[in-house]
């Protein structure tokens, strides 16, 4: 979409990513089937994944979807990089890691991500997490052990990402502007914690609704239990495009 220009439903639902949070294969496919096809890009978390291993993705990859493989890898520079290297063959469209792990670790994983892709792929997002949404400033400091603010913090961990090379981070939509401010506008922020209004928190903490993630400068917004939990998992998708067309929640 280009700057200034109105925004379609069809860069909305490419900027919506729902969160597969379910255990099996069986689980994740009818759950897509209740989608109805209205989705096109959805996140794959770590229970899913490793209960379910590669073919899950072949399968996702074979509803035309695109795949963010939210893993958040945290290890050594040498063994991050083995993993992106797997992860990049795998053809998922992003993937991330933790910005904890320091400028080495991330260039490593950068470096294996463009040795690792084909001709004829496209490049994956590589992208960092700063915080997670259910951290708030006591956690931060006091079992974290960063005596920063939380905007701080994210922002700092954010310079690091772009420092070493990567497409941009995961942060709450809190943060967004510190970081476009600190980063410049192309960096990416992705941002889950979204809740339609009226919508329960459950474990997150720093939250808001899509309205406000897309206002406040996410890229792209992570949705799930909002629309993943609803009796009508369809109209509930839908209902959150339509109502960000119309400029409300």
């Amino acid at each position: 979409m280009k700057l200034g220009q109105q925004p379609t439903k069809l860069d909305f639902r490419d900027r919506i990513i729902i969160a597969l949070d379910v255990k099996t294969a069986n689980e994740a496919l009818n759950l897509l089937a209740s989608l109805e096809q209205q989705v096109s890009y959805v996140k794959v978390g770590m229970e899913l994944f490793y209960g379910e291993g590669y073919q899950l993705i072949e399968k996702l990859q074979d509803h035309n979807l695109k795949i963010f493989l939210d893993l958040k890898m945290h290890d050594i520079p040498n063994t991050v990089a083995g993993a992106t290297a797997q992860l990049t063959r795998l053809g998922v469209d992003m993937f991330n890691l933790h910005v904890a792990g320091g400028v080495r670790m991330m260039e490593a994983a950068r470096n294996a991500m463009e040795q690792s892709v084909s001709a004829t792929q496209n490049k994956p997002l590589l992208i960092g997490v700063t915080q997670l949404t259910s951290t708030d400033e006591q956690m931060l400091h006091q079992e974290i052990g960063i005596p920063l603010s939380i905007q701080d913090a994210v922002g700092k961990y954010a310079q690091l990402a772009k420092n070493a090379g990567l497409d941009g981070v995961v942060s709450s939509p809190l943060e967004v502007e510190k970081i476009k401010e600190i980063c410049g506008q192309e960096f990416l922020v992705v941002t889950p914690g979204i809740r339609p209004a009226g919508g329960l928190q459950h474990d997150q903490i720093r939250v808001t609704t899509p309205k406000q993630a897309f206002a406040m400068g996410s890229d792209y917004i992570v949705i799930g239990r909002a629309v993943t939990q609803a009796e009508n998992p369809a109209a509930a998708f839908i209902s959150i495009v339509d109502s960000l067309l119309r400029g409300e929640r």
